[in-house]
């Protein structure tokens, strides 16, 4: 009887390895969930990052999109962006409040706020941080009872076995200061530091270009007198610092900014100039720290709601609640709809609301969506726009897919991006450009014209934007100040007026403006040579159904298109060259000022003789007129007023065929709450929360064990066994009844 007893007990625990049970196994918890046990329960945000951890985490540095997640959840700008509101309203974050600045002229007296932008000489920032604020435990603040810091100086021993921030329990904090923010701005023209807005920087803030040019002489005379790879810390608080960035005193940063330039502010809403305590710089700068892994790219430190906790690169990375963070009220006003959606429901609660954050990495959009779908991941990936467009695209083309969408009560709003696609036309053409003569000039424009009425771009973002875009009618997109709702912003080059909605002109309008142009039926007048226009791609070439489209579009006016596809390299080569004729780009907004949108127009940003990010080189006097008088206003009835007649030029002109504005959209869990997705708002995680119950209950439904195939396996097991256990009993008998009878004993 051993022996069939080992057969029963080896079938059985094999059944229970298959379903899943454990000793330890005593929590509730799906068998097919990757996280531990009862996780789904807790206060925590579920979310993924595709490929590789983020490079850059230190704020001077961190310009990427994939990056944003970490840095505005952790650092902590002046300035921010209201969550809900649209268009986007500038709003304080450390700062008290949203100052406006001081005008004076070139010998330092004041101005009146309305003076005219060219009189001011010096934009003067006085900005209130609130008081209060204070930094997130970290061992760079770690102080030893007799007052010196516990990891400065370290050795290299010291660092044996230490390569994340958990691995020095002694923690710190202190408050937030003026001086972390100059000490921020003068990081941004550090030598040792790689900060992608410097240059734009020390253009605007007086006296940084020049302290930048210190620097660098004072890093080289310490590198110089020291030990190869041994340079050491450049303490940045020296007296030598530069007038454009000073702390008035522990709560009063004075920053001085050349002539005007309204669209200052919105820088400080970027984390470039988020506060960097030198202790933590001088705590990274240490030797051995680098090879550790151990610097501000992969150990922030912030004072905003969250803290890195958990760092394994290209595995995960743990955002959890930062102690010290002094809880900013939720938002109690939005824009229309905002209320019925449920999003104004936690009016002044003090967020955040979720305790903590896990990013998991997903190698492949596949098993991505796939646990998504089964409720692992709350937001596929918190950043990206693309995930929701993309699941009403499959719910658009599937019934069954927005049949399991519905049933999952997954939520997709979208957004419309500021940012925008158009068609350019190089100004430098003879062709489609300027033009030579007033003559010539006009009519260029009439071609233009009739090419922007022939190409059909409301088809272009059915066919190819599946829908999820919006057709322009101008550079300036939805959420900015400028923008214009049609009937009142339609393109009149392009579209008429119909029961108040655009439509697009006939054909026959464009092919009379093409024959004005000189080009009847799509022939020269005088030559009778067809009329061939070349679009420089910047993908390769082959078989390519946009440019199929591109050419149908023309064929309407009887326009060949030749299409000479390159790479990315060789097309921006084109265009720094301004050799292309008519070419397809984008941009994405900086900050959501209509500024940022018309400078891509104006004459003195030329790309082909400046560098600068006019692509089609287009230049008209009095656009470039205007652009100046606008680019030194606030935002108001007389800035509105400049950006219309400054978009009415350039629809005239068709300087572009404006295209279309992309648009973005969140995938959120029927548990997500305050979701609204939006590209300006980088700290959303800070307004987001989670209903655990919800999502444990809907987890369990969708993820219930299917346990016939077990007891399928347990019959054939059990067949499998019953011959041989039957024999084995057998044999026992059989061993039993021809054993000799035993003799007792005397």
């Amino acid at each position: 009887m051993r022996v069939s007893k080992r057969l029963w007990a080896a079938a059985v625990l094999l059944l229970l390895a298959l379903s899943g049970c454990s000793p330890e196994n005593t929590l509730h918890s799906p068998i097919n969930s990757p996280y531990p046990a009862g996780a789904e329960a807790g206060n925590t945000l579920y979310s993924a990052f595709v490929k590789r951890s983020p490079k850059y985490l230190d704020p001077a540095s961190s310009y990427s999109g994939d990056e944003t997640p970490y840095t505005y959840n952790i650092y902590e700008p002046l300035y921010g962006y209201h969550y809900l509101k649209r268009p986007y309203e500038l709003v304080p974050r450390a700062a008290a409040a949203i100052d406006p600045p001081v005008y004076l002229d070139a010998r330092g007296r004041p101005l009146p706020a309305d003076a005219p932008g060219e009189q001011i000489a010096h934009s003067v920032y006085d900005i209130r941080i609130r008081p209060g604020i204070r930094f997130q435990p970290h061992p760079a603040f770690a102080r030893r009872p007799d007052g010196s810091y516990a990891y400065y100086p370290l050795s290299p021993a010291d660092l044996e076995g230490r390569y994340a921030i958990p691995d020095f329990p002694e923690t710190g904090t202190r408050e937030l200061t003026a001086d972390d923010y100059v000490y921020a701005f003068r990081r941004l023209a550090s030598p040792r530091v790689v900060s992608p807005i410097y240059t734009l920087m020390a253009s605007y803030v007086e006296g940084m270009k020049e302290y930048g040019d210190r620097l660098r002489q004072r890093d080289q005379a310490l590198r110089r007198d020291a030990p190869e790879g041994a340079a050491p810390w450049l303490d940045l608080r020296e007296p030598d610092g530069f007038t454009g960035v000073q702390a008035l005193d522990a709560h009063t940063l004075r920053i001085r900014v050349k002539g005007k330039y309204p669209q200052f502010k919105y820088w400080l809403a970027m984390t470039f100039t988020a506060p960097v305590p030198w202790e933590a710089d001088r705590f990274y700068s240490q030797p051995g720290m680098a090879a550790h892994d151990l610097s501000l790219n992969t150990w922030p430190v912030g004072t905003g709601p969250y803290m890195l906790v958990e760092s394994l690169q290209n595995r995960r990375h743990v955002l959890a609640r930062n102690p010290n963070y002094h809880g900013e009220p939720y938002p109690c006003e939005g824009e229309p709809g905002d209320r019925e959606a449920g999003l104004l429901a936690d009016c002044g609660k003090p967020t955040p609301f979720i305790d903590r954050a896990v990013f998991s990495v997903e190698k492949e959009a596949i098993p991505l969506t796939g646990k998504f779908m089964q409720g692992y991941y709350d937001v596929p990936q918190i950043e990206r726009g693309e995930y929701g467009v993309a699941m009403l695209v499959a719910a658009a083309d599937s019934a069954d897919k927005a049949r399991q969408y519905r049933e999952h009560g997954i939520k997709l709003p979208t957004t419309i991006e500021t940012a925008n696609w158009y068609m350019g036309f190089n100004w430098l053409d003879p062709v489609v450009g300027k033009g030579d003569t007033p003559e010539q000039a006009e009519k260029n424009r009439k071609l233009r014209q009739a090419i922007s009425i022939a190409f059909d771009w409301e088809e272009y973002v059915a066919v190819f934007e599946n829908s999820q875009a919006s057709v322009a009618y101008g550079p300036v997109p939805p959420g900015v100040l400028g923008y214009r709702e049609p009937p009142e912003g339609i393109n009149p080059v392009v579209y008429d007026v119909v029961d108040g909605k655009p439509v697009r002109k006939s054909i026959d309008v464009a092919r009379r403006l093409l024959a004005e142009a000189g080009y009847p039926d799509g022939r020269n007048a005088k030559t009778g040579a067809p009329l061939v226009l070349y679009y420089d791609s910047m993908v390769g070439g082959g078989s390519n159904p946009q440019f199929d489209w591109m050419r149908r579009q023309m064929a309407k006016l009887g326009v060949q298109l030749d299409v000479r596809a390159t790479d990315y390299n060789r097309f921006q080569d084109k265009m720094r060259s301004g050799s292309a004729q008519l070419f397809f780009w984008g941009w994405n907004a900086d900050y959501p000022d209509a500024e940022n949108f018309l400078f891509l127009l104006y004459g003195p940003n030329a790309k082909a003789r400046t560098g600068g990010e006019n692509a089609a080189n287009y230049q008209n006097p009095e656009f470039d007129r205007l652009f100046e008088q606008m680019k030194y206003l606030d935002d108001g009835p007389e800035k509105e007023r400049l950006i219309a007649r400054m978009v009415a030029i350039v629809q005239r002109d068709a300087p572009w065929m404006f295209g279309y504005f992309p648009m973005s959209g969140g995938a959120y869990q029927q548990w997500v709450g305050n979701a609204k997705p939006t590209q300006m708002v980088r700290n959303t995680l800070q307004y987001m929360k989670i209903d655990a119950p919800l999502r444990q209950r809907k987890i369990d439904e969708w993820n219930r064990p299917v346990w016939w195939p077990l007891g399928l396996f347990a019959l054939l097991l059990a067949a499998a066994v019953w011959p041989s256990y039957a024999a084995l009993r057998r044999r026992e008998r059989q061993t039993a009844f021809s054993a000799p009878a035993r003799e007792e004993a005397p």
